[in-house]
C-alpha cells in the first residue's frame, strides 16, 4: 500500500489542465483572484511594508512579483511576502471542516512559480487545484485537533498544499512530491499564541508555508531525501501536533477521493475582514440590524450560542475580548465583530484600525455581548451563527444561520466577488490598473503566460 504521501504525490504530479472539471476551474480562477485582491488591501499596512522589505532583502532572480509593489525577486521570497499579505488582514477563503486557509498558501505559491516558469493560465489553474485538494486532505484527517493543541492548522498545512502546486508547476513526479512532503513534515510549524496580544506571527505562517513548500519541491527535484512515512510514521507529523496516530481507514478514505471529491468546490470566500467562524454571527447580528435600526444606547445584552472549540479563541478572556487592545486582535474578538456590524452595519478592512477599536459606541456595545456554549453546534464540521438582542425597552430581535455566508450554501455570485476585489485592490492600484487586474484575473485560464496577468499586480516604482 501506498503511503498517504505517495498517494497525495500522484495525485498533485498528474493533475494536468485537462483534467480539472470546468467547475474546478472556475473555482481556482475565483479563488486566484479573492486571494490577490485581499493581499492588494494589505499593501498599505505597517507589516506588508515589513514583510515586503524582507523579501527584498532575501532577494533572488527577478523571477516572481511582489504584489502591489514593482519590483521582482526569487519566487520562494514572492511567495513569502505575498502569503503573508493575503492573509494579514484575515479577509481570505476558509475550508470550514478542516479549517485552513488555502489561497494564502496555493494560490500564491502557484503564482511566484507559474510566473518564473512563464506558465500557461490553465496550468496555473491546475496547480492551484492541487494545491489546495493536499492542503485540504492533510488538515480533514485531524479536523479540530490542532487548534486543540494550540496550532494554527494553515500554518501546519500550507507547506504540503505549497509544495503540491509548486511541484505540479515545476514537473516533479509523483515520488519526488511525496520526498517533498516528507520535507515539509519537518519545516511545518505555527503556534496560536498571537491570541495573547494581537500581534502579527499568524500573519507570518502562509508566507512561510509558500516560502517553505517551494524550498521543499527544489529540494526534491535536486535529489534530497526525506521519509514517505511523515504521516503515519511514529514520529510523524500526526503524532507531533495531534499527540495521535492518524486513523488509517480516514487516510484511505481521503486518498480515495482524491481527484473526485474536490475540496475546492466547498471553500469559503468571506464576506467580513475578521476570522472565518465570526461571518455567521456577523450576519445574524447585520439582519437585526436591518430589522431596526439600533440605538446602540438602547441595546441592554447581546447573548450568543457558541461552540465549546472556539471559546478559547473568540471569547475568552472575555473582559479583553470586548476591548480588544489592537485592531489585529479585534478580528479574533467576537464581542467587538458583533458589536462592530450592530452599530455601523458593514465590517470592512476600515472596521479593524485603532480609531475604530477605540469608537465609545462600539465599545458600549461590546461590553454587553456574552455567550452560553451550546454542544449540539455542528462546529467544526460547519461555521453557524446566533445573537440574541434584548433592547432596554424588553423587545428582543433573534437570528441564527446555519452556514457562512460565502460557502457552498450561500455562495457569492461572481459580481460579488469583482466588486470585493475592485474595493480591496484600490487600496493598492490605480483604478484603470483595478478593472485591467480584474480582466485578466477572470481570464486567467486562457493565457498563454502568465506573466502578463502578474504585470497587473505590480505597483509602480
Amino acid at each position: 500500500m501506498p503511503t498517504f504521501a505517495e498517494a497525495l504525490g500522484t495525485i498533485a504530479a498528474g493533475l494536468a489542465p485537462a483534467a480539472l472539471p470546468p467547475e474546478v476551474a472556475e473555482k481556482a480562477a475565483h479563488l486566484l483572484l479573492d486571494t490577490a485582491g485581499v493581499a492588494l488591501a494589505a499593501v498599505p499596512e505597517d507589516f506588508a511594508r515589513s514583510v515586503q522589505e524582507v523579501a527584498l532583502r532575501l532577494g533572488g532572480p527577478p523571477e516572481a512579483s511582489l504584489w502591489g509593489r514593482a519590483e521582482r525577486v526569487g519566487m520562494a521570497s514572492a511567495a513569502l511576502a505575498n502569503g503573508a499579505l493575503a492573509h494579514g488582514l484575515d479577509y481570505d477563503d476558509t475550508l470550514e471542516e478542516a479549517i485552513v486557509h488555502t489561497g494564502c498558501c496555493c494560490a500564491t505559491t502557484a503564482f511566484a512559480v507559474g510566473e518564473a516558469q512563464r506558465a500557461s493560465g490553465a496550468a496555473l489553474l491546475a496547480a492551484i487545484a492541487a494545491g489546495v485538494e493536499v492542503m485540504a486532505a492533510v488538515g480533514l484527517v485531524a479536523p479540530g485537533a490542532f487548534h486543540r493543541r494550540g496550532f494554527h492548522p494553515t500554518a501546519l498545512c500550507g507547506p504540503f498544499g505549497a509544495a503540491a502546486a509548486a511541484g505540479n508547476l515545476l514537473g516533479l513526479s509523483a515520488a519526488e512530491l511525496a520526498t517533498a512532503f516528507g520535507l515539509c513534515g519537518s519545516q511545518a510549524g505555527g503556534i496560536i499564541e498571537y491570541l495573547a496580544d494581537g500581534s502579527w506571527s499568524k500573519r507570518l505562517h502562509p508566507g512561510w508555508a509558500a516560502h517553505a513548500g517551494i524550498t521543499a519541491a527544489l529540494l526534491a527535484k535536486a535529489g534530497f531525501t526525506a521519509p514517505r512515512t511523515v504521516f503515519e510514521g511514529t514520529h510523524g507529523f500526526f503524532r507531533g501536533f495531534t499527540g495521535e496516530a492518524p486513523d488509517p481507514e480516514r487516510l484511505a478514505r481521503l486518498a480515495g477521493g482524491l481527484g473526485r471529491d474536490w475540496a475546492i468546490l466547498r471553500l469559503m470566500f468571506k464576506v467580513y475582514a475578521c476570522g472565518s467562524i465570526n461571518q455567521p454571527y456577523m450576519d445574524c447580528a447585520a439582519r437585526i440590524r436591518d430589522r431596526a435600526p439600533l440605538d446602540p444606547a438602547a441595546v441592554r445584552e447581546v447573548l450568543c450560542r457558541t461552540p465549546e472549540g472556539v471559546v478559547h479563541r473568540l471569547w475568552e478572556p472575555l473582559a479583553e475580548k470586548r476591548r480588544p487592545a489592537t485592531p489585529y486582535g479585534a478580528k479574533f474578538s467576537l464581542p467587538y465583530c458583533i458589536a462592530l456590524v450592530l452599530v455601523e452595519g458593514e465590517a470592512g478592512v476600515e472596521g479593524f484600525t485603532g480609531v475604530k477599536t477605540k469608537d465609545p459606541r462600539i465599545v458600549a456595545v461590546a461590553e454587553r455581548v456574552r455567550y452560553i456554549v451550546d454542544p449540539s453546534l455542528p462546529y467544526p464540521q460547519r461555521f453557524t451563527g446566533h445573537v440574541r438582542v434584548t433592547l432596554a425597552n424588553g423587545r428582543v430581535l433573534e437570528e441564527t444561520q446555519e452556514a457562512p455566508r460565502g460557502g457552498p450554501e450561500m455562495p457569492l455570485s461572481p459580481e460579488a466577488l469583482a466588486a470585493k476585489f475592485r474595493a480591496n485592490a484600490a487600496r493598492a492600484l490605480p483604478p484603470l490598473q483595478v478593472e485591467e487586474a480584474l480582466g485578466r484575473l477572470l481570464k486567467v485560464g486562457a493565457e498563454p503566460d502568465v506573466a502578463a496577468t502578474a504585470a497587473t499586480l505590480r505597483g509602480r516604482a
